[in-house]
């Protein structure tokens, strides 16, 4: 009896699909280093006054940006909230622009009239962060209004905080956009903290998937330390967003392993609650995941550490070389009255 043999086609079309995978892995892996050595340089950025202003940072939720924003297309939009460098980076705006946009530079993606909280760039589709909690859920309904009303394939999410989900805008849209079957996905980053308030304290029921569900639409909660998992879920989100079954709710449950804002001397939270957290972190996680399977080693790690540091070293030269924007077009885009000449832009 002869001994048995792979089938050559198999084996090789098996392999290139590892392959495939182990790549698409690794590159879920670069774009949460980025995002994390981004922040980690904001903040001593900010504390050399570098970077002025309220800044929020995303350390501990890189997840959630990485594995939601690799399930959209570029044709569909992007709305923010005021923690949203990490979705700026995900999303593929130039680390060179955001980092001039914190400093307040001309070379901005808003044109340094933004700042850290208001993150644009239209021909990407990101529509930005929102200052205002909960702001940006009800134009993201507009943007999917809008979508549906053309006649497109493009879809639109709107990422949010569980402090978020407590206001009446969210509400209003979840009602709207489950009557109208918008092409809507809501992607509720649960961090158990809306500003220094607990959820348990702010919500009687804090399971916020099962009351997003009341409302007619699918709605599931992830683990949002886990990229595999909140990709997965997107995926299956927008599959179901792109068939016409109207807007889906994700629960991405995660956790900012930093205080809400650089301002914020974070004295709500227990020391141990962090630490425990901390042994979740999404990039150790993926990391050990990679290595057990055999597609990370040590020099491979260090490599792309060492992309994503240069890359931000980059940008923050490019940004202390930038200019500010001329004190003449300071009035630029700002309509004061009708017929004023700055309402044209000259």
């Amino acid at each position: 009896m002869s001994p048995t043999r792979r089938h050559p086609a198999r084996t090789t079309h098996r392999t290139t699909h590892q392959d495939a995978a182990a790549k698409h892995r690794r590159g879920l892996l670069a774009s949460m280093l980025l995002i994390r050595r981004f922040e980690e340089r904001c903040v001593e950025l900010y504390s050399a006054a570098k970077i002025r202003g309220f800044v929020h940072l995303y350390i501990g939720e890189e997840a959630v940006a990485a594995g939601v924003l690799e399930a959209l297309e570029p044709e569909d939009a992007v709305v923010s909230t005021y923690r949203e460098h990490g979705h700026a980076l995900a999303r593929g705006v130039p680390t060179d622009a955001v980092m001039a946009e914190m400093y307040g530079k001309a070379t901005g993606c808003s044109r340094g009239r933004g700042g850290s909280m208001h993150l644009f760039d239209a021909g990407r589709r990101f529509y930005g962060g929102n200052a205002i909690v909960g702001g940006g859920i009800p134009l993201a309904a507009g943007l999917a209004l809008a979508e549906k009303m053309r006649g497109t394939a493009g879809i639109v999410c709107c990422f949010f905080g569980d402090g978020a989900f407590a206001e009446g805008e969210f509400h209003e849209t979840a009602n709207l956009a489950t009557l109208w079957g918008l092409p809507l996905l809501l992607a509720c980053e649960n961090n158990l903290y809306a500003m220094g308030t607990p959820l348990r304290v702010e919500h009687a029921q804090t399971d916020l998937a099962m009351r997003a569900a009341s409302y007619g639409m699918p709605a599931w909660a992830v683990d949002g330390m886990d990229v595999l998992a909140v990709e997965e879920a997107a995926r299956r989100a927008v599959a179901g967003i792109r068939a016409g079954h109207g807007p889906h709710f994700l629960e991405l449950r995660t956790y900012r392993f930093r205080a809400h804002s650089m301002y914020d001397p974070d004295r709500y939270r227990d020391k141990a609650e962090i630490q425990r957290w901390q042994a979740r972190d999404p990039l150790t996680l993926l990391g050990e995941r990679m290595r057990a399977a055999g597609e990370l080693d040590e020099a491979s790690y260090a490599e792309l550490d060492r992309r994503a540091t240069e890359e931000v070293d980059r940008a923050v030269a490019a940004a202390e070389a930038a200019p500010a924007e001329p004190v003449a077009d300071l009035l630029r885009y700002v309509t004061t009255a009708p017929g004023d000449a700055s309402e044209t832009g000259r």
